[in-house]
């Protein structure tokens, strides 16, 4: 039998895959943030954690899921400055933040089930885990690796040695963003918000007391705090797009492993981008998203059809679209269908070993569908 292995981003190599525990996964994976629908690229992200997490479970392990739902705290600007991504969705709409949460966590599990995404085992919201980011952020600030500006409390990345750790870049690199707001307060332009406090005499939708004044939880503290939560210690893996390497899951490692003094999660797995037409990323920032609804159900094509597709570009390489790419994939996915059809009309039959290992081979060989595609379609 082929062993499953992986492409760990924090060793930046393959590596033999080996749980915390014999036969379980602690498996977490970075959920959407719920003021617009996701696009098409987004699920691709998750269609690519779901091919591990049935992965995993062919391999025989059993595996505990945990994803977030970001409901608060995430900043249209790239270094913990500009406004609430749900205050701001909120008001575009004429909404409360929390209706607008709701109605895109629902499009949201909507969107998956139509394709066909295993549920977590735990949904897990920001909003109602604040008390855990609170004494998150409490335990970092004993410990030496916070301060306080005249708008949140920071974490001072400069008390670790190897804060790039994952991203591998050097530190005058590391960047939130290529948007760069510049805050005179921060010791270090990779320093990130714990805690953002509330604008004086303007009045947030969502905003809570704390020990350092009345605001909201930054971004990343959610996910550390979450996580650990959940998964009680069994950090296996941890999931997300390329987009999360430099600030996102940096940050989580950073704050994570100063509060707790130990390895936060052993394989960090990231998925590429999925590109339009010129090879441009698809983005709600550039405002040229495609959802799976004006996509593919408004024309009459299945969902299924662009997660077969997704089948045919490894994980980490980016994927282009295009009606032509979305045709073709439909073509192949009607012949696979008439295939397992035919297949299903014969009486007894035998499992071919041979066939099944190069499946094997291939799954397990850090999720190389596009090869296990190719033997699946070839029986």
């Amino acid at each position: 039998m082929a062993p499953l292995s992986l492409y760990n981003t924090l060793t930046r190599k393959k590596e033999p895959f080996k749980p915390m525990l014999p036969g379980e996964v602690g498996l977490y994976t970075c959920g959407p943030t719920v003021y617009n629908y996701a696009h098409i690229g987004n699920l691709r992200t998750y269609l690519f954690e779901d091919f591990l997490k049935r992965v995993l479970e062919y391999n025989g392990y059993r595996v505990k899921h945990v994803m977030n739902i970001t409901d608060v705290g995430h900043l249209t600007g790239d270094m913990d400055m500009g406004e609430d991504k749900m205050e701001k969705g909120a008001a575009k709409e004429g909404k409360t933040a929390w209706d607008i949460a709701s109605f895109y966590t629902d499009a949201f599990r909507h969107d998956i089930q139509a394709l066909n995404i295993q549920d977590p085992d735990i949904w897990c919201k920001a909003t109602d885990n604040i008390p855990e980011q609170i004494e998150m952020i409490k335990q970092l600030e004993d410990k030496g690796y916070t301060y306080k500006t005249s708008d949140g409390i920071y974490f001072d990345t400069s008390r670790l040695r190897d804060y790039n750790k994952l991203s591998h870049l050097p530190l005058d690199m590391l960047k939130e963003g290529a948007r760069v707001e510049k805050n005179e307060e921060k010791k270090n332009s990779t320093d990130f918000a714990l805690w953002k406090f509330s604008a004086p005499n303007a009045k947030r939708q969502m905003e809570w007391s704390s020990p350092w004044g009345v605001g909201f939880p930054g971004w990343h503290i959610e996910c550390s705090a979450m996580s650990l939560k959940y998964l009680h210690g069994q950090l296996d893996i941890h999931c997300g797009g390329i987009d999360h390497i430099n600030v996102h899951h940096t940050n989580e490692i950073a704050q994570s492993e100063a509060a707790t003094g130990k390895k936060f999660f052993n394989f960090w797995l990231h998925g590429a981008f999925l590109n339009i037409s010129g090879g441009k990323k698809m983005a709600k920032s550039d405002d040229n998203f495609l959802t799976l609804e004006n996509s593919l159900v408004k024309k009459n094509i299945s969902p299924l059809v662009y997660r077969f597709a997704t089948l045919q570009t490894h994980y980490r390489k980016p994927m282009e679209y295009s009606e032509k790419n979305i045709l073709q994939a439909q073509a192949g996915y009607n012949s696979l269908l008439n295939q397992v059809a035919s297949l299903a009309e014969d009486e007894g039959g035998v499992v071919n070993k041979e066939y099944q290992q190069k499946f094997l081979a291939a799954i397990n060989d850090d999720l190389n569908m596009p090869q296990a595609l190719a033997v699946t379609m070839s029986v």
